[in-house]
């Protein structure tokens, strides 16, 4: 395998979870029966660029197909971050009726449900038909298809060039990633930004998140990369905003070269510091999240092992992708974990890929009073515990596993995560 942005071989491993299915290929009570398909979830780092990566398995038209089950809705803290998102941007760049927002990898309409609201002209891209679908029904045109250079080009001919365009947690997703940047620069006017926003490496590697770790990932990035993978398409990384999304975002705002009308920020250069004091410029960096990510694996079969035996009852929250990937790494199944509840109705009645555990509706949990329930998007903890909290009326605790297990409060449960 070669580097996806810069094509040097790739012989550095950064960490090998296995074979594990698609993250998000739930399976319905008829596929139990079949044997699922698995690839290498093994992800290699580029000595010369520092692109984290995996390799492409399987088609990103198979993974982003009719059947993907993510939607972004049913998070109230994801379409809150989506509002905020939009009054800064509208503020800070003057948008209005004249111009054009675009978001690639729409989803659901979120996001430009709210650019909608103020009267801003605005279509998604979204190559998931269902999610899709979804947008239409909130009046957000979806343009179906894969953003590429050649969606760009025709996009830009055939309704103009965008002021903004927005891509949320994308710039990992695509297995051609000069492609989709050199798309960017294609279709953005000549005095417009585009924001992308994505999981920084950095919090993957100091926090052991090795669950954001899944084949629809293609990409793990820096700033330092990112930075480079723009300026090879004429584009300038001018700002940069460190978010707590996802347990630990970038959000960079980037233009093309020419336009010099928006100076580069100082957090750039901050940023980069931090990055090169954390080592993020030697391979050592990159070696050591392997052992961490066992001792996380062996803490957590350690605890529910030991619930078992004591005949503690175990469920789940959110059947989150990066639940799957834990949870498959750890060989967790329904022996140990006998349900997950979540709250999108389009993940409701089918199996968690791998480990095969059932998803029911959150209501299971007032119904079956498990005594512990593990939030599998960790993320977005704070929203799940206040919206279930009930729990603690008959004595139930929340977990977490990651960047280390902890029980409801309790202090680290387990070995240390360092080595």
């Amino acid at each position: 395998m070669n580097c996806r942005h810069c094509n040097k071989p790739l012989t550095h491993v950064f960490i090998d979870l296995g074979h594990q299915p698609l993250s998000n290929s739930f399976l319905d009570k008829d596929q139990l029966s079949a044997p699922e398909e698995v690839y290498p979830l093994k992800v290699l780092t580029c000595s010369e660029c520092f692109l984290v990566q995996v390799d492409e398995h399987k088609n990103a038209s198979e993974i982003f197909n009719h059947g993907y089950v993510y939607y972004s809705s049913y998070s109230s803290s994801w379409l809150d971050h989506a509002r905020r998102y939009t009054e800064m941007v509208v503020d800070r760049f003057g948008l209005g009726g004249s111009s054009v927002v675009v978001e690639i990898a729409s989803n659901d309409g979120y996001l430009l449900q709210y650019m909608k609201e103020r009267d801003i002209p605005c279509y998604g891209i979204e190559p998931s038909s269902a999610t899709a679908m979804a947008a239409w029904e909130k009046g957000i045109e979806s343009v179906t298809e894969f953003f590429s250079e050649e969606l760009a080009a025709r996009l830009a001919r055939e309704r103009g060039r965008a002021a903004l365009i927005v891509g949320n947690n994308v710039l990992a997703h695509v297995p051609n990633i000069n492609d989709f940047v050199r798309g960017i620069s294609l279709l953005l006017d000549d005095n417009g930004v585009a924001t992308l926003e994505f999981p920084h490496l950095m919090r993957l590697v100091d926090d052991c998140q090795f669950d954001t770790i899944y084949h629809e990932h293609f990409s793990y990035l820096s700033l330092r990369t990112v930075q480079r993978i723009f300026s090879e398409q004429g584009l300038c990384v001018f700002d940069v905003e460190e978010l707590p999304t996802h347990g630990g975002s970038l959000r960079v705002f980037v233009r093309h070269d020419a336009n010099d009308s928006k100076g580069i920020s100082p957090r750039i250069g901050a940023l980069l510091v931090k990055e090169k004091c954390a080592g993020m410029t030697t391979l050592h960096y990159y070696t050591a999240i392997q052992a961490k990510a066992d001792i996380i694996r062996d803490n957590l079969l350690s605890f529910l092992e030991a619930k078992r035996v004591n005949g503690k009852r175990v469920a789940a929250y959110g059947a989150a992708a990066k639940g799957n990937t834990l949870l498959n790494y750890c060989g967790v199944g329904v022996e140990l974990i006998e349900y997950c509840v979540d709250a999108s109705p389009h993940k409701q009645g089918l199996f968690m890929p791998g480990s095969r555990i059932p998803v029911l509706a959150p209501t299971e949990l007032y119904r079956q009073k498990p005594d512990y329930v593990l939030i599998l998007p960790w993320n977005i903890k704070d929203e799940v515990v206040s919206q279930h909290s009930y729990i603690r009326e008959w004595g139930g605790r929340f977990v977490t596993a990651i960047p280390r297990l902890l029980v409801d409060g309790e202090h680290q449960v387990g070995r240390s995560r360092h080595p």
